[in-house]
């Protein structure tokens, strides 16, 4: 007998299945629903997003590198002195081995900040069970304080301010609404 106005109850895994699934495909679509639920756990989780911010950090700090060594100022002059022993083979090496370097300490900076902010910001979000502006602006102050601790305490203040100021600026670009159209 069924009630009006009253959901149908089914057993856990026997539910309907949609038009143009068959029964065979139950174990599939239930295994998938398994691994999504684990893919999102984990992209929740406070160490996959340290990582994937300090990957991400990583990468565009060794592209601004690359940009801006294509705009570094050396005189041709004193390079055609110190290399002029160089095949042109052996300079192009010198010259990728040096811009190579400069990605990869470029790139460890903005891989360190990246990580250090996501970090603490997850954690900072998991500890109050909100996402709201104060976990920005509070994980940016923790990380400013962090990256300048070792030029004492003025700067370790300054270093909070103005990287929770940035974060703020950041956060509000990124949080604001969109114009309706209607």
């Amino acid at each position: 007998m069924t009630l009006p106005l009253v959901a149908p109850l089914f057993p856990a895994g026997r539910e309907p299945l949609p038009p143009g699934i068959t029964e065979e495909d139950r174990a599939q679509i239930m295994q998938a629903k398994k691994y999504q639920g684990w893919m999102t756990a984990g992209m929740e989780s406070c160490a996959a997003k340290t990582a994937i911010a300090g990957v991400g950090g990583l990468g565009i700090g060794a592209f601004f590198s690359l940009m801006s060594a294509s705009f570094a100022y050396e005189d041709p002059y004193l390079r055609s002195q110190s290399q002029a022993a160089l095949s042109q083979t052996q300079k192009a090496r010198e010259i990728f081995k040096e811009m190579g370097k400069g990605m990869w300490r470029s790139g460890k900076g903005f891989g360190k900040v990246g990580a250090l902010f996501a970090g603490i910001e997850c954690v900072i979000e998991g500890y109050r069970a909100k996402n709201d502006m104060v976990n920005p602006v509070a994980a940016g102050f923790v990380a400013g304080g962090i990256l300048a601790r070792n030029s004492g305490p003025k700067a370790v203040l300054g270093g909070g301010l103005a990287f929770a100021a940035f974060s703020a600026a950041i956060d509000l670009f990124l949080r604001r609404e969109s114009a309706d159209d209607d």
